[in-house]
Parts: C-alpha cells; structure tokens; sequence
C-alpha cells in the first residue's frame, strides 16, 4: 500500500480508528502530515485517549455510545470530514469488523496494519485486509512464473517486549480509568487494570520455565531429532481463533491435534506442544494437556514446553502443525514440512500439506516446501505488504516520527530528513512541530 513511501498521501484526508497498543498511531500521524495529509482520529476507550496526542492530529473525537451505534456516527463523520483513506489495526476487531463492508462500498482505500508476517523486524499494512483477508494472489504458478526483485536486508530490531510491556500496561491502565467515559466499549480481549500485573507475571515465568525446562531442549535435540512433531498455540482470544478456523478455543485445538496424533502417527514418534509467548502470563494449558495426553494415551509421547530456541526446535522437527500463525511461515522458511488446521495466507499448494490433519502425521516428508515458491512468495510479500520497523519501537537511523522505512524497497522520500529524538512516550518538541507545519 505504500511501496515508494508517503508522498501518495499528499493532500489525503485521513481517519484513523483503534491502532496498536502505545503511541504508534500518532507518530504514523505526524509522518502523514509531513507530507502534507490532514489527519483526524476516533478514540473509542481510555487507552485509545492516551496515546491520541493532540498535536498529531487536526481534531480528535471520543466515540463514548455503544458499538452498534458505530456504523451510523462513522457515516456522518466520513460525510462530515470528507475522508478519503481509513487506517486501522486489525480487520477483524469488531469495532473494525462492523464498519469495513461500509467502507469499502464508499470507496474509501483501507490501510489495515497487523503485527508483520516476518518479525520482530517488519509490521504489516495490507490495502482492505490482513492475514486469510490478504488481497495478495492465492496462485502459486503468480510466484514461479513471475519475478520478484530482492528487497533490501532488514536491520534487525532486537528485543521488542519491554516497550509492548510498557504500551500495555499503560494502556490497560488507561482503560480502566476511563472506563466512566467509555462505558459502552467492550474490547475483543480481556481488558483492564488486572493486566498489568499479567505482564509481570509474563516476565517472571519466562525465568521460571527457562529454569524448569532447562534439559527439555537437550533431550529434544539429541533424543527425539528427526522424530517429533511440533505444535505452535495462538494466544487465547487471538480472532485468528475465532474468525481464520473453526476451532472454538485453544483448548478444542489442542485436543483436535492431540486425538488425530494418538490415532494416526507413529508409536516411535513424539509431538512438542509450544506455548505462545505473548500468552504466558495469561494461560498455562500444562493440566489441560496432561488430562489430554492421558485420554488419549499418549502421556509419555507429549510434550509441554514454553521458551525454548525456535530455530532448534525448527531443524530438529520433523513436520510443524499450527492453526494459522506465522510462526508456520518461518518453518516453512526453514524448509520443514507445515500442516495448517485453520485458514492462512501462506497455505498454499507448495509451501504446505494440502491433505487432512490424519495424513499429515505418516506423509509429511510429501510436502517439503519448495524452496523456489518460497522466496518468491517471500519476496512478494516484504515488498507489497511488510515495512522493516515496529510497532513498539523505533528503528534507529530513520527520518519518520514513527521510525518506520516506508518504502519497501530502500529508504526514499522527497521531505528533509527529520531526526527524531523525542521522548518515550511518542511526544515531540516544539522545533520538530514548526517544521511538520511549515
């Protein structure tokens, strides 16, 4: 959507609605206006309000009535404001999910953000929709027939959790406080002040598993190399659950793969459950699986585990299983065979086993990615839909507020180049603003 940078805003009107947790929406905000685009914001709960700075936007509004009265209020401010371009975070939030058909039937272009399909070193902005919404081509001869040039190597980010934990916290705070105000808003997860303290606990369970697991990755990597399956969880609640599948939870998942495993792969083999890590504060399925694994009898063949290397687990595995996460699309990067049980932009003929669930366990050495679809597709994908960056935190070295390399394929823009210095929570200095202005 914004493969040669921000220039094609000049002169837009632009409505924001809910972004990502911390202040990324109003520096998004000011690079817009760098350009010379006017940009307008919808806050719907007190962690909305937080990070909606004043000074990153021509006016903000405060939608404080129920969620069905949305699409009605939305209408009159498109109307109203004369808006020609929407960004939100996530298509299928409710709030976003109730208004995208409205929108697209005005003609209005959507910019639709989503963590990056590559991380932690790109976000996601895809033009109308995001993950099994994607608009980008289904045909896997579109990749092996076309050409795609090679993007530009991404500086890695590092460690991006501390500033989500802070984002989060903050913003769960937030909410809480202005829960007076926002009375009428329901957010599409768990949502309160009770969430800082899961943060924390988040942080202290990583210590806690990396000591009780500390010989779990030896045993797998020298005992079960070559002869286990590996599982990757969604996060509770995650609409890739809930809209992409047609599981009901995490748990029915689990069971779901459980059960098949017990029936259909070999006694010799094993399967590794991972934990999502942005989950472990929140849910801990160690009972649920041990009741499983002892129904179904294979508790001496299932594994639990939560922090433990990603590439190892990857070149030791013998096939992945997942509902629809990009932690697939890296295995498949890695050339291991992926089994996907829900519904993902990459599960195509090629990458992934096309049969059930049942015949993966015995025929997944069938459908070893071929390593040609998968750059192309690759390629294809940093370019038209990733920009190297975070959501949390910023890249070094880049002239936006944001910190975000707009451009896919190098770092062009026609604007001075700004070197943005500002303090933490996303505010800016005065100097910084006369220039956006002028």
């Amino acid at each position: 959507m914004i493969n040669d940078g921000l220039n094609k805003f000049n002169g837009k009107r632009v409505l924001m609605l809910q972004g990502p947790v911390g202040p990324f929406f109003s520096r998004f905000a000011l690079d817009l206006g760098l350009v010379g685009a006017v940009v307008f914001k919808v806050n719907f709960n007190g962690g909305d309000w937080l990070f909606s700075h004043s000074k990153s936007f021509e006016k903000i509004f405060n939608f404080t009535n129920h969620s069905n009265c949305f699409p009605d209020y939305l209408d009159d401010l498109l109307l109203r404001l004369n808006i020609d371009t929407v960004f939100l975070f996530g298509d299928c939030r409710p709030i976003h999910a109730l208004v995208k058909n409205t929108l697209l039937c005005k003609g209005i272009e959507i910019g639709v953000f989503e963590e990056g399909y590559f991380r932690p070193d790109y976000i996601t902005l895809e033009r109308n929709g995001v993950n099994n919404n994607s608009p980008v081509p289904r045909n896997p001869n579109f990749y092996l027939s076309g050409s795609t040039s090679e993007p530009p190597e991404a500086s890695p980010l590092g460690s991006t959790y501390g500033q989500a934990a802070k984002w989060g916290i903050m913003y769960f705070v937030a909410s809480t406080l202005g829960y007076l105000i926002f009375k009428d808003y329901h957010h599409h997860r768990r949502l309160g002040i009770s969430d800082g303290p899961s943060w924390l606990c988040s942080y202290w369970r990583k210590l806690w598993y990396k000591f009780i697991e500390r010989d779990i990755l030896p045993k797998i990597v020298n005992d079960l190399s070559g002869e286990f399956y590996l599982v990757f969880l969604q996060t509770k609640g995650d609409s890739q659950m809930s809209v992409h599948s047609n599981f009901y939870s995490v748990e029915d998942f689990i069971e779901h793969v459980v059960k098949s495993f017990s029936e259909f792969a070999s006694e010799n083999r094993a399967l590794v459950i991972k934990h999502h890590p942005l989950d472990r504060g929140y849910t801990d399925y160690s009972k649920f699986i041990l009741q499983i694994a002892i129904r179904y009898g294979v508790k001496n063949r299932c594994y639990y585990i939560h922090d433990q290397h990603f590439s190892t687990l990857l070149k030791h595995t013998v096939g992945v299983i997942v509902v629809n996460s990009t932690a697939g699309l890296c295995a498949i990067g890695e050339g291991v065979p992926v089994k996907v049980c829900g519904e993902a932009v990459y599960d195509l003929q090629g990458l992934t086993f096309q049969g059930s669930l049942n015949q993966f366990w015995r025929n997944c050495h069938l459908a070893v990615p071929i390593a040609k679809l998968y750059k192309a597709f690759r390629n294809y994908l940093l370019i038209n839909t990733q920009h190297h960056g975070s959501f949390y935190k910023r890249l070094p070295g880049v002239g936006y507020f944001s910190g975000v390399r707009w451009a896919s394929h190098g770092f062009r823009q026609s604007h001075t180049e700004i070197n943005v210095q500002s303090p933490e929570l996303g505010l800016v200095d005065s100097s910084m603003l006369e220039r956006k202005n002028s």
